[in-house]
This record gives C-alpha cells, sequence and structure tokens, in this order.
C-alpha cells in the first residue's frame, strides 16, 4: 500500500512538472505576439482582465502562478505537498482498518471463553484484525502464566500496537515545517533578485523590484497553504490515534475483569 502510494505521488508530481514545462514555452513562444498586440490594442479595463482570468480557468491560473513563482524552486514545496498527503491518506486508511468494534468484541470473547474455553477466545480474536483484537490475543495467549504476566503482556503489547499506530507521524510534522521555510527562503531569493535589479539600474522605480518581490508572495504564500493542507490532515490523524489508544486502554482493562471472572468460576 506504502509503495503505491508513493508511486502514484512521484508519477503526478512529474506529470505536473511536465505539463508545467510545456505551459511555459508555450506562454515564452506566444510572449511577443501579445506584447506587440497589446502595444496598439485600446487600453483593457478591470472589468475584461476580470473575465479573461475567468475564461483561462483556476488550472491554468496556478500553472501559472507555479511558473511566475520559479518552476525548480516551487517543485520543492509541491514535493513536501504530495509526499505529505500520500503519508497522511496511507494514515488514514491503516487507522480506519484499525478501528474495532471493542464492545463486540468483548462479547464474543466472553461467551467463547464460557463456551469453548481459551483456545476459542484465541480463536475469535485471530478472526479480527485492529491493534485491540492483537493485544487480546497476546493476552490470552499467556492464560496459563497468571494475571499479572497477563497484564504486563497487554501493557508491552500495546505499547507497540501504539507506535505503529503513530508511525509516519514524524515525516508529516517534518513537511509541515519544512513547507513554510521553503516559502520563506523563496521570499529571501525574491527579495534579493529585487535589490540586484535596483543595484543594476541604478534606481529605485516600482519596475525594477515588482518581479522579486511577486517571486517572494508567490513562495510564500503556496508555503503558508501547503502548511496548512498538511496541518489539518496531522491533527485529524492524532485525534484519530487517541481515539484508538484509549479504546485499547478500555478494552485491555475489561479483558483483564473478563479473565479473573472466568479464572474465579474455573
Amino acid at each position: 500500500m506504502k509503495k503505491l502510494i508513493a508511486f502514484l505521488a512521484v508519477v503526478g508530481m512529474l506529470n505536473f512538472l511536465s505539463s508545467s514545462a510545456i505551459f511555459a514555452q508555450e506562454e515564452e513562444t506566444v510572449g511577443t505576439e501579445v506584447v506587440n498586440q497589446a502595444a496598439q490594442a485600446a487600453p483593457v479595463t478591470v472589468a475584461e482582465e476580470v473575465e479573461e482570468a475567468e475564461e483561462r480557468g483556476i488550472h491554468k491560473e496556478i500553472k501559472a502562478k507555479f511558473i511566475e513563482g520559479g518552476a525548480i524552486f516551487m517543485s520543492f514545496v509541491l514535493l513536501a505537498l504530495i509526499f505529505g498527503l500520500a503519508i497522511c491518506i496511507e494514515r488514514i486508511i491503516y487507522l480506519n482498518l484499525a478501528s474495532t468494534n471493542t464492545k463486540k468484541l468483548l462479547q464474543d470473547v466472553e461467551n467463547a471463553l464460557q463456551e469453548g474455553g481459551v483456545e476459542a477466545a484465541k480463536e475469535v480474536c485471530r478472526n479480527t484484525r485492529g491493534p485491540v483484537a492483537s493485544i487480546f490475543y497476546q493476552g490470552l495467549d499467556r492464560y496459563d502464566e497468571g494475571i499479572e504476566v497477563i497484564e504486563k503482556s497487554v501493557i508491552s503489547y500495546g505499547s507497540v500496537q501504539m507506535g505503529l499506530l503513530e508511525k509516519g507521524m514524524t515525516w508529516i510534522s517534518l513537511f509541515i515545517a519544512i513547507a513554510p521555510m521553503l516559502g520563506f527562503m523563496g521570499t529571501v531569493i525574491g527579495m534579493i533578485d529585487a535589490f540586484d535589479n535596483i543595484q543594476a539600474m541604478g534606481d529605485i522605480s516600482a519596475g525594477a523590484v515588482a518581479g522579486g518581490i511577486k517571486i517572494a508572495l508567490i513562495t510564500t504564500v503556496s508555503g503558508l497553504i501547503v502548511a496548512i493542507i498538511l496541518q489539518v490532515f496531522y491533527n485529524y490523524i492524532v485525534s484519530k490515534i487517541d481515539g484508538i489508544v484509549n479504546t485499547m486502554e478500555d478494552a485491555s482493562i475489561s479483558l483483564l475483569d473478563i479473565l479473573v471472572k472466568y479464572n474465579t468460576k474455573k
């Protein structure tokens, strides 16, 4: 699953970069003709510019801003978004599959203990997916060693399952932190470019600094957007993990109670 998601992410990235490069070449080819026609045409109103932007479509506008911000530098921001989303999607799928109806599982385990003993209860756990069933199986597998050993086994294996649930979270945190950093780096690069233009021209004018400032703003906004998107997914995943962990702890206590009662009746 992880390899498939990563492969699809890389393929999507390559397709997007190739389309961006083609778009850039087309813009460069027709750029001179557009400038010459604009010089001879009548002044364009704001309403006409808005209408023209709507006709171009959001997709083309995004690609145009991507290229204006620097296709090579913006690619790193896009990579942070793609790989961050890939890990988030993989975690969400894993956590949804790890969710278990613990009340039904506890009832099934208790009924199996009454009807077929520990082996029947272990079979129920083997046929149920999720970390809760795995913890139950580890506890039942050490039933002959006593309740204290069962409790230690449940706690130890619960820590292992918690680590599996939190796997990949550090990478999501990394992409959340690195995306705005890349944006701020683009800001610095854009300002350096603006001051280089001022130094070359020997005069301060709007045209000399507009290009550099535009690059700075585009990269900053892009990095912040990526960080915001990944932060939303990160918080959702953390809340999902907390819910599963609380369920695991409650279910483990209930399992110990069931085993104590079963041992007493036995």
